[in-house]
């Protein structure tokens, strides 16, 4: 053998060993910071938490199997999302749709906003291809931002007139006009100008979109809106175990409005739940809800609906053949 082709052995093999220690990092890194964050909670001990679970009568059979059915559901609709957006490169079969979306809600786990997601789907593909697969997950990930906006604007509306929170509606319209203004400032200069968004400029991006058969951005927007009704009466049933006095109406838009402010806070995973438990309790203080409940709930959302399938995730992060092509 040449040295040569010696050299090249190695660089291989060195490669091969780099990539499984990559893995095994990201899998040791998600599990760490979920106990961390379960067992180490500022806002929750974890003793009290149980303690929470076993007055209400929440773990259950009945109650566990209906919890974990929301969930199901819930990635299902996700990994059918996932698999609708996909058929614009090639067909995969749902199984495939499902392995990479939980293996890449793993890998983005201490990643800010989740960004790990989209390089995560992206090395499912070719070199040719992960472009255009990043471009696809930020139109997923567009819509279920657009079923958030949507349902939270309708939600946060009804809270703010209701419980006459006059300090939200300056705020509330200077917020809406620079949405608008940076909307017009958008279009208008996009073609002019080059900005860009997860790698993508707004040229292209327009064009990406533009591109899409309108089945694909109609089924995707549907799944979407029907995975956010799913994870909202989630939170209800919860809401309904822990026995909150509150109507379903008032519930929902607590429920829609905490998810819309949510969604505008930049934060990692692992903060997440922090600032959707802060949030929550906030609104739900309103209704004269006990604040440790409603942590309570946001930890079990967070727990069914991240931290489980994020464990299940790593089975497939560890068990990942990198495409060569």
């Amino acid at each position: 053998m040449t040295k040569h082709n010696s050299m090249h052995t190695l660089r291989i093999r060195l490669k091969q060993i780099a990539f499984i220690a990559i893995k095994f990092a990201i899998v040791f890194g998600a599990g760490f910071f979920i106990c961390q964050k379960l067992l180490d909670n500022d806002t929750l001990d974890f003793e009290y938490f149980l303690q929470l679970l076993h007055d209400n009568k929440v773990i259950t059979p009945t109650n566990i199997a209906i919890l974990i059915a929301f969930s199901l559901l819930n990635w299902s609709l996700e990994s059918l999302k996932w698999k609708t957006l996909v058929n614009e490169i090639k067909s995969i079969p749902f199984t495939e749709a499902i392995k990479q979306s939980l293996s890449s809600l793993t890998t983005s786990i201490i990643t800010p906003n989740r960004i790990g997601e989209y390089g995560a789907k992206a090395m499912y593909y070719p070199k040719t291809y992960r472009k255009k697969i990043l471009g696809l997950n930020l139109v997923g990930n567009f819509t279920q931002l657009g079923a958030t906006f949507i349902f939270g604007s309708i939600g946060l509306w009804y809270v703010i007139d209701t419980y006459s929170m006059p300090v939200f509606y300056p705020k509330a319209i200077r917020f809406g006009v620079l949405v608008i203004v940076f909307l017009f400032f958008f279009f208008t200069y996009s073609s002019r100008k080059k900005y860009t968004i997860k790698g993508y400029s707004s040229s292209k991006l327009s064009r990406f979109f533009k591109n899409l058969h309108r089945r694909t951005i109609v089924t995707t927007g549907c799944l979407s809106l029907l995975k956010y009704v799913v994870f909202a009466h989630q939170f209800y049933f919860l809401i309904w175990l822990f026995a909150i006095d509150i109507t379903y109406l008032k519930a929902m838009a607590f429920i829609t409005s905490m998810y819309l402010l949510v969604s505008v806070i930049p934060t990692i995973f692992i903060l997440d739940i922090i600032v959707k438990g802060s949030i929550a309790v906030w609104l739900f203080s309103f209704v004269g809800a006990n604040e440790f409940v409603v942590l309570a709930i946001t930890t079990l959302m967070w727990l069914f609906n991240f931290a489980f399938p994020a464990t299940i995730g790593s089975y497939f992060v560890l068990n990942f053949k990198l495409n060569q092509e």
